[in-house]
């Protein structure tokens, strides 16, 4: 293999760039000649020798332009419209440079048409040169490519992206693509040519064009497309049989990288269709650059992301707090490849170590506190009831009075949409643990707000992985319920408006994210089997297992009592309640919670959480668990919610139980 270096390469160009100076002088000149005897059908003797002058200057003059311009420095068989423009810029230049020169320097005047002649003549010769260079180039390549095995393709969408990709896929002969032709489901782009491609027809007649053209893939170039335009292309391209794949949506679309290196394949995320969201970037950046900012529960999917996300913004400190060491390391490895000037800090700790906590935040001090650990499992935390208490409602009011202590400044809760009229212990753990910290407002400086969201694609968990998993079994998929509906948004998405609503909390507010239209589980469902390249109910069969317990058909995301108030961000609402908890009230309900853990009293439970939360609606499994005989005796009957003043006023110390149930 012969050695390579930056002097070999350079001797390599030199000879091109020179070849092409060479012929442009001589463009110049024969122009020059062609531009007389289209003005003379013989040149008169008067004019001769002010020819052989202005041709000198034309050729010699433009030369030095074109070379000062560097227009040579480009090859040929890549010029594209933007260099053509440039080309013709430059040469116009050229041609009036040397008309001044020719008016003052020669003492024989010529026509002045015949300047007009020339530019117009070399004009069209430089670019036709280049255009021909091109167009024998791009033969040479296909005649040569066509010895090798091609992928016969069809680009569905006759956009501008997709006009965009045809380019670059005829200009990158590497991907070994060749294009047949496009298809529209405008019916009034079918028949139309685009760059020499004709679009064959609709998405309905996808089957019968792959058939007749032996299609081997179908490129998907639709980034507009909403999520029910994205499933009915799915379905066509199923439906063919063919192999495809899809550039990215516009929120994905990479800067300076060409659109045919970013075709990837169809995620689950394209079906849903959701507008790629439009942060106050500056504004967040306002609030958290040079800041130290510490997230509990940072080794799950939406502390990790938010982690991520805070990183673009250039914190001072970021520490990330989690007891779950393996995915911690592999956090702390990712931020320090693709962040190596952050400072990011992992903590191993239990939030319901009130120590662990306090020995982190003493150390380093944050300013800016997001609370995202939590147990989320609905069907778990109805086995596992003290469990959902100790972690969700004990952790969260933890973290809350170590914020407060250490000079927090702002402080954001994850919360979630079964939090409203909450049928799970997993919803109304979540919602009293909105209690608390809407009550430790009043009596703090540190701003306290809460976010709700629905489910979110790919956390950890979530119900896409378990699809993705029952489908490459070979099914059955098995859905609870077919009228089950949630709310679903990607892991980015609800990280970004996590932070956007706590650029803009005041303190106090519960804020809501727009999560868009419900999403039939049911459907989800059928898509990710149609990503499989199977078809629903025919290769895989999709099962009803009925609702599992605490579970509801249908998420809400705000409260009867709970009126909307619009923010600075379209995606954004913040939901204020006429009712605010007592301090006093959470710490006496704290208390008598801290010895109903002990004593593992479902029934008292059931009842202190139904006291404190009066839409809560206890699943039928954890009434039966309640209403059955137990050793426990129960609490005194002078144990309430409204307890004494003094006793309210006495600072509770909270113990964690013993074993988790």
């Amino acid at each position: 293999m012969p050695r390579f270096s930056f002097s070999s390469a350079k001797q390599q160009r030199f000879p091109g760039y020179f070849f092409a100076s060479i012929v442009d002088c001589s463009l110049f000149a024969i122009c020059g000649y062609l531009a007389f005897q289209l003005r003379f059908d013989t040149v008169p003797s008067l004019y001769l020798h002010p020819m052989r002058q202005a041709i000198l200057v034309w050729a010699v003059v433009k030369s030095a332009v074109f070379v000062a311009a560097r227009v040579n420095r480009s090859y040929w068989r890549y010029t594209s419209l933007d260099e053509a423009s440039r080309i013709g810029v430059v040469n116009t230049a050229g041609s009036i440079l040397a008309a001044a020169i020719i008016l003052l320097a020669l003492q024989h005047r010529i026509p002045h048409s015949i300047y007009v002649l020339e530019w117009l003549v070399s004009s069209i010769a430089i670019l036709g040169v280049r255009l021909a260079v091109r167009m024998t180039a791009s033969a040479s390549k296909n005649r040569k490519n066509g010895e090798y095995e091609r992928v016969q393709t069809l680009i569905y969408g006759a956009g501008a992206a997709g006009l965009t990709l045809a380019r670059e896929i005829r200009a990158n002969q590497s991907m070994k693509c060749y294009i047949v032709g496009f298809i529209d489901d405008e019916r009034g782009k079918v028949g139309l040519s685009f760059h020499g491609k004709k679009v064959l027809g609709t998405g309905e007649a996808l089957s019968g064009l792959a058939k007749k053209y032996n299609i081997d893939r179908v490129l998907i170039a639709i980034p507009s497309a909403t999520g029910p335009q994205m499933t009915q292309v799915l379905q066509h391209v199923i439906d063919a049989e063919v192999d495809y794949k899809m550039i990215p949506g516009l929120d994905e679309i990479l800067d300076n990288t060409e659109l045919g290196q970013q075709i990837r394949d169809v995620a689950v995320e394209d079906l849903l269709g959701r507008k790629p969201v439009q942060l106050d970037s500056q504004k967040i950046k306002e609030r958290i650059h040079g800041k130290t900012v510490m997230v509990t529960g940072a080794a799950g999917s939406i502390g990790s992301e938010i982690c991520r996300q805070v990183a673009r913004f250039g914190p001072a400190v970021l520490i990330g707090f989690d007891e779950a060491e393996t995915p911690l390391f592999q956090l702390d490895r990712e931020l320090n490849n693709k962040f190596p000037d952050l400072k990011f800090v992992p903590e191993i700790g239990n939030i319901t170590r009130i120590h662990h906590l306090k020995q982190s935040m003493d150390r380093y001090k944050p300013s800016i506190l997001f609370h995202a650990a939590a147990y989320k499992h609905v069907p778990m935390m109805e086995r596992h009831v003290f469990a959902a208490v100790e972690n969700n409602i004990f952790g969260t009011w933890n973290v809350a009075k170590a914020a407060i202590d250490s000079g927090v400044e702002d402080f954001l809760m994850i919360s979630s949409d079964k939090a409203v009229r909450p049928t799970s212990m997993m919803g109304a753990t979540k919602r009293a643990s909105e209690l608390v910290i809407r009550a430790l407002q009043k009596e703090s400086s540190t701003c306290f707000v809460a976010v709700r969201f629905g489910n979110v694609l790919g956390s950890n968990g979530s119900v896409v992985p378990i699809f993705k998993e029952q489908i490459a079994k070979g099914g059955p998929v098995t859905v609870t319920h077919p009228d089950m509906r949630r709310y679903f948004m990607t892991i980015p998405e609800a990280a970004q408006l996590v932070l956007q609503a706590f650029a803009i909390g005041k303190g106090g507010e519960v804020f809501v994210l727009d999560m868009g239209e419900p999403v039939r589980i049911v459907d989800l469902a059928r898509n990710l089997v149609l990503l499989s390249g199977l078809r629903p109910d025919r290769d895989v069969k999709i099962e009803f297992t009925g609702l599992r317990p605490g579970e509801k058909l249908f998420e809400e995301l705000n409260l009867q009592d709970e009126h909307m108030v619009p923010t600075s961000h379209a995606k954004i609402c913040s939901y204020h309640a006429p009712f605010s908890a007592d301090l006093r009230v959470i710490r006496s309900a704290l208390d008598d919670l801290q010895h109903i853990v002990e004593r593992k009293d479902i029934p008292r439970l059931v009842l202190l959480l139904k006291e404190l939360i009066p839409d809560y609606n206890p699943g039928s499994q954890l009434l039966k668990r309640a209403m059955a005989p137990s050793p426990v005796l129960p609490l005194p009957l002078g144990r309430q919610l409204t307890d004494t003043k003094e006793k309210a006023q006495q600072p509770v110390e909270l113990k964690p139980a013993t074993s988790l149930q």
